[in-house]
């Protein structure tokens, strides 16, 4: 949000709801993606039933725990918010294709991510814009 113009300017109210769900976010992804990394039990059953391997285990985690902290560092939390909308993609069509179970844990942090896009969308385009030639 830092680099919006001041007519630009988010309310407060905007701000807040950013920090709000970047924190919330950060709290549940990094925990989360630690207990994958440390190997809880619960996980490695987990990803023992999805059939790819415990390799599987550990790039989510390390996906989960770097963008956790990529979205609470104001100028990175876009790119943090995009890794985390493709985690949760993947985890949504997980549980529907592989596991069963209830998706709906996934889907509210899809769609708190989105969220997070949604609230950052001009430092994305900034983003865009500055990798155009």
């Amino acid at each position: 949000m830092e680099s919006q113009m001041p007519s630009q300017r988010p309310s407060r109210l905007t701000q807040g709801l950013d920090w709000l769900v970047r924190i919330l976010l950060a709290l549940a992804f990094v925990s989360a993606g630690g207990m994958k990394l440390a190997g809880v039990p619960q996980f490695v059953a987990l990803f023992d039933q999805i059939g790819i391997g415990q390799w599987f285990r550990l790039v989510t985690g390390t996906f989960e725990v770097l963008g956790g902290l990529l979205v609470l560092i104001p100028r990175t939390s876009i790119f943090g918010a995009v890794l985390l909308v493709c985690v949760m993609l993947g985890a949504v069509l997980t549980h529907l294709a592989f596991i069963g179970g209830n998706p709906l844990p996934a889907l509210v942090l899809l769609a708190l991510s989105a969220v997070v896009l949604w609230l950052r969308r001009a430092q994305l385009a900034t983003f865009g814009r500055s990798m155009m030639p």
